[in-house]
């Protein structure tokens, strides 16, 4: 096995002898890489070996988290690489350029926020995250109303920044707003939709092949926002909401300020909210004394109509090549 990992490693061009010999195929090639799982991916005519796995995530409440370190694990795994993690969800985090080679391959991942992307974040992933001919998986997750076009946008800004996107899924977790939507999801039935698209991922690249056009999923990439509704039916306006705070339960230890997505709430008065509040419910998840709340009509409205409208378990759906 080493012998052979050497071989390829230090003459690449010994793949493209056997390639041009006519009395020897591949096949023979491809039996070992599968025997020893040593995973390649072809670019440019070049076997490359898969040498790391990113996860890479937005993720307030820490569903999308679970969900991309899972699938980058069992692949990490499979392939006997190492996995690094990249996390987005602190404004000092999302300073950062990262750029990939064509040798890692790049499992990404963002909630659905009104059917997209979280549009304060949504730069980010475009901005920040840049690719070589990089296998990528794309993942999203919902909370059981549905992810109408946010894994279509995030497929379309990671092939717009050369990634080769080998596999993405859509899952279902619990709703950053509600006890009651999609309740302890992801659960073991979502993990194993997680194992599935892993596996047809290691699949695909044990297989040598190299994506020639775009992954198809559903969703518009370019559609607008989903507007949210009320109780009546009617548009709820909860833009200016931001979260309140029980003085009798706060101890003023700064974790909210600490972990806030946008850096908003004032680390020396966490009841003060001081910049943008994107609804995320960090703060309310996170706060070990409960203090945190949100009491905003409008928006109380529309998370009643989702738990009146969106009871019934919603499922998973993947994409693979």
């Amino acid at each position: 096995k080493n012998a052979f990992k050497e071989i390829l490693q230090k003459s690449p061009q010994l793949l493209d002898t056997i390639k041009q010999a006519q009395s020897v195929t591949l096949a023979p090639v491809f039996y070992i890489m599968e025997v020893y799982n040593l995973s390649f991916l072809v670019l440019g005519g070049i076997y490359l070996k898969i040498q790391k796995v990113y996860a890479v995530y937005f993720s307030p409440t820490g569903h999308t988290k679970d969900i991309v370190c899972a699938l980058a694990g069992q692949v990490a795994e499979a392939l006997q690489v190492p996995l690094e993690t990249i996390s987005l969800d602190l404004p000092a985090e999302r300073e950062e350029t990262h750029h990939f080679s064509a040798q890692d391959l790049v499992v990404v991942g963002g909630p659905t926020y009104a059917g997209k992307l979280p549009n304060k974040i949504m730069p980010t992933y475009r901005e920040k995250l840049f690719g070589k001919g990089t296998p990528a998986v794309a993942m999203v997750t919902y909370g059981n109303r549905s992810f109408d076009n946010s894994l279509a946008e995030l497929c379309a800004i990671l092939e717009e920044n050369d990634f080769n996107l080998v596999g993405a899924g859509a899952f279902v977790a619990q709703h950053a707003f509600s006890k009651i939507l999609a309740s302890g999801r992801p659960d073991e039935d979502d993990l194993a939709d997680v194992r599935r698209l892993a596996h047809g991922v290691v699949h695909f690249l044990q297989g040598g092949n190299r994506p020639t056009d775009s992954l198809v999923v559903d969703g518009d990439a370019e559609a607008p926002y989903y507007i949210p509704k009320g109780e009546d039916g009617q548009p709820a306006k909860f833009l200016k909401a931001v979260p309140k705070t029980d003085m009798e339960k706060c101890t003023s230890c700064g974790l909210c300020a600490r972990q806030c997505p946008m850096g908003s709430i004032d680390k020396d008065r966490p009841d003060r909210v001081t910049g943008i509040c994107i609804k995320c419910q960090r703060c309310v998840h996170t706060c070990p004394y409960g203090a945190k709340y949100f009491d905003d009509p409008a928006f109380l409205s529309h998370v009643r109509m989702l738990e009146q409208h969106y009871k019934d378990r919603a499922s998973n759906k993947i994409f693979t090549r």
